[in-house]
């Protein structure tokens, strides 16, 4: 059979006629076809094969141009769908670091690892002229008003508070409203004044002068570039004095970033609290209570999650940049790994505060926040408090 090409006809298409050739050509080669012995098709016997197998023939240029055109029509097919399904479902670029599933919520990651973000915001956005409108938490006495208690835990600190977050209801109080240093405690006033001011994902360039400030570091050196969820890992987890004060340089002025933290300490009603830096270093001004750090406690877990996540983190590891160093923060709240239930908040220590612990733990449907000042043992005291918060359930 001659098949002679005449050129596409009207209406049609190059790949339409090579399309018609080929099925031409898979008509002849079934006119032609023929019985094979199963001895050919690699059986013993007389037994014979009911295929059809063409008769060796050679293949014409027509056809094998017709496959061809096929291929690339089909392949340009299913990149066309495979692209699209990519538009679809974007691959993420950074590490997964957002809010907790409410499942997990309360439970402490034994770690976290924070890749370098793809598109951090600029340095310095415009600040908003106020903060945002706070919820101040309820934390009530009224049932403790109505049940007295028989047996006062035994603690080593000079001022202390016990509370049913669950409920609102403070379980127990010891000279909770008078006013002490809180050494690092102050930083959960310091995070959540960062979140409220900019994204966290906002870079900071580490002044010479955060670096100069005494004990705790992170490690930062004058010009790296840190977002402030990196600088707040090492705040809250180090305890890093340098990036608290990398924060308040960098997202405003230091006079204006310690005006806002007292700005939202008179929102949350906390009237035992002052503010005179962002690390809590001792200064005669500087202070807070154990109701007023109870305040911060309660707001902190409920109105922040990303906040939330990473006091509740055993340690994180920042992945180097060409804008900064590998930094690995280890949080040096032991309660996460001792007591059962435990999400973290804030320990600290200066030398006329003390040693100092925010600590939260959750059980039973139940979140028990305590707060102790002035202990020679903060540990320990956190421990005794939160186990008498869960002996106490509060009953209507």
């Amino acid at each position: 059979m001659l098949l002679v090409y005449q050129g596409p006809g009207r209406g049609r298409n190059f790949l339409d006629t090579l399309i018609d050739l080929a099925h031409h050509e898979a008509d002849f080669v079934r006119r032609t076809s023929y019985p094979t012995s199963g001895y050919s098709l690699g059986t013993r016997g007389r037994r014979s094969s009911r295929r059809l197998v063409a008769p060796p023939r050679r293949r014409t240029p027509v056809i094998r141009l017709a496959i061809v055109a096929l291929a690339l029509l089909l392949g340009s097919r299913a990149f066309g769908i495979l692209q699209a399904h990519r538009d679809l479902h974007p691959v993420a670029a950074t590490a997964r670091t957002g809010t907790p599933h409410p499942a997990v919520a309360s439970r402490p990651a034994a770690s976290a690892h924070r890749a370098p973000t793809a598109t951090p915001s600029p340095s310095r956005p415009p600040l908003p002229s106020q903060l945002p409108q706070v919820k101040v938490p309820v934390l009530s006495a009224s049932w403790l008003r109505t049940h007295p208690i028989a047996e006062v835990p035994s603690i080593k600190g000079r001022a202390a508070i016990v509370v049913d977050l669950t409920a609102g209801q403070i379980l127990y109080q010891q000279d909770q409203g008078t006013r002490y240093a809180d050494a690092s405690l102050t930083k959960m006033m310091t995070a959540m004044v960062a979140a409220d001011l900019v994204p966290l994902d906002t870079l900071i360039t580490v002044p010479e002068a955060a670096t100069q400030v005494e004990p705790n570091h992170m490690g930062i050196s004058t010009g790296e570039k840190l977002t402030v969820r990196e600088l707040i890992d090492g705040m809250m987890l180090d305890s890093g004095n340098d990036a608290a004060e990398a924060i308040a340089m960098g997202i405003t002025d230091r006079a204006a970033f310690i005006n806002f933290m007292n700005q939202k300490a008179a929102a949350l009603h906390l009237r035992a609290t002052h503010f005179t830096n962002p690390s809590g270093l001792d200064e005669t001004d500087h202070y807070s209570s154990a109701y007023d750090l109870a305040v911060m406690g309660a707001t902190l877990l409920a109105d922040y999650p990303d906040l939330r996540a990473i006091v509740a983190s055993k340690q994180i590891s920042i992945y180097a940049t060409p804008q900064h160093k590998a930094f690995n923060p280890i949080n040096i709240d032991r309660l996460l790994s001792t007591y059962v239930g435990a999400i973290g908040i804030k320990p600290g220590y200066t030398g006329a505060a003390g040693y100092c612990l925010a600590a939260a733990a959750t059980r039973n449907g139940r979140t028990i926040l305590v707060v102790v000042l002035g202990s020679t043992q903060h540990f320990t005291d956190a421990t005794t408090l939160l186990d008498f918060g869960f002996r106490h359930p509060v009953t209507h």
